[in-house]
């Protein structure tokens, strides 16, 4: 490792980050992690989340 991080789009807020996980092809910072765990599904914004995450199994198509 050469100790450069490197800036991800998170998949869930749009935001540059540079830690977090990769789940299939979508990038999800720590702290949309966190928050998509503690989220019940009787709340508004696990709908959000579901939304959003419905990208993961979409294939990225490069030009």
């Amino acid at each position: 490792m050469n100790g450069e991080n490197k800036m991800k789009m998170c998949g869930i807020c749009d935001t540059e980050k540079d830690q977090g996980i990769h789940l299939y092809n979508m990038f999800i910072c720590y702290e949309c992690e966190r928050e998509i765990i503690q989220t019940e599904p009787s709340e508004q914004k696990y709908h959000y989340f579901l939304k959003k995450m419905r990208t993961i199994n979409q294939t990225t198509q490069y030009s």
